[in-house]
């Protein structure tokens, strides 16, 4: 990773995707009393991986709090840490790694919460081939984006031996994946499985956190100047988006967040969000670890040094960071939505 200021490395865009709110019968919020307004960017096009965002807004559970939120997703045009650093936006979802950076270049902004408790990425490779786990992929080709080249792979090469001469480049698109059987390929848990399984494959996946990879993702990140001026709203925000994830995952009465996020990006189909929540739901992506006891969204700073030591060992990270910088518990851990 460059060492050179964040604001240098990203080129300013910005695409909104503003959604109508109506009001709520039984919302504790008058009609007649103003909602303070937040806006949130998400990190890519409408999905069930923003599912809670869509059903606090859909079930008015924003409203409720308080809040006209106005969220926004992202796209492969944008960079929502360009867009919180511009001042565009409020908040965006991202991961620990936009955290790190903030804390090794001393930048004002910081994490607050952390709706998975585990990293989504994957490699899957194809069933009945030998590859029964990590460590029979050593040696083999192995298709790789380029930010996985920063984040991910450090951790695979420290942990199980991948060399570089390994990584063939990765375009999001799946067809040399289903032309051979003995591939190996990057993914997220509920995006590549599923389109590889439509198209007739058995995909064989296996989840980068479960063997040790502790990235927090779907964050929340935000301005520290907005956690100092505005902390009454911030944890008003926190605690609706909480409440929208428990509601969301368990799959009942989510039609109007879907249909949302159907109409955002039309490429979603109901299908396919229900199967993102059974499979999230299998493999503790929202609920597991201390968010088990703490709730949904919840971080620990034990965690964070172990990430940002593991990160740091594999040459992903310099020593030396703050990583205290990198986060504030003070918003989560409450046991919200429980």
């Amino acid at each position: 990773m460059s060492d050179a200021p964040l604001r240098s490395r990203y080129r300013i865009t910005r695409r909104g995707a503003m959604l109508a709110l109506t009001a709520v019968p039984g919302a504790r919020v008058a009609v007649a009393q103003s909602l303070d307004k937040v806006s949130f960017q998400t990190d890519w096009r409408a999905q069930a991986e923003h599912g809670g965002y869509y059903q606090a807004v859909a079930a008015g559970i924003y409203r409720r709090h308080g809040i006209e939120c106005d969220l926004r997703q992202g796209g492969p045009q944008q960079n929502p840490i360009q867009l919180l650093l511009a001042g565009r936006v409020d908040m965006v979802m991202s991961s620990a790694f936009s955290a790190l950076n903030f804390a090794r270049e001393d930048i004002p902004f910081t994490c607050i919460g952390a709706i998975m408790q585990k990293d989504p990425q994957i490699l899957m490779t194809h069933e009945g081939n030998g590859i029964e786990r990590f460590e029979d992929m050593r040696g083999k080709p192995i298709l790789v984006a380029s930010s996985g080249r920063a984040t991910y792979w450090p951790f695979l090469r420290a942990r199980f031996g991948f060399t570089d001469e390994q990584i063939r480049p990765y375009t999001f698109n799946i067809a040399p994946f289903l032309a051979d059987r003995n591939a190996i390929q990057q993914g997220f848990l509920a995006a590549e499985p599923l389109t590889a399984i439509e198209a007739g494959a058995r995909p064989k996946v296996f989840l980068i956190a479960d063997a040790g990879y502790e990235c927090y993702n779907a964050t929340i990140n935000i301005s520290r100047r907005m956690v100092a001026e505005k902390r009454e709203l911030v944890q008003r925000f926190v605690n609706a988006t909480i409440e929208g994830w428990a509601e969301f995952m368990k799959g009942q009465d989510i039609a109007a967040a879907s249909a949302l996020i159907i109409r955002d990006n039309p490429e979603m189909t109901q299908a396919k969000i229900d199967y993102a929540i059974r499979t999230l739901n299998a493999n503790g992506v929202v609920s597991s670890g201390d968010a088990l006891r703490d709730g949904i969204g919840a971080m620990s700073a034990e965690r964070w040094a172990r990430f940002y030591g593991s990160m740091r060992d594999s040459g992903a990270y310099p020593a030396g960071i703050d990583v205290t910088k990198a986060y504030d518990l003070s918003f989560v851990n409450k046991r919200v939505g429980m």
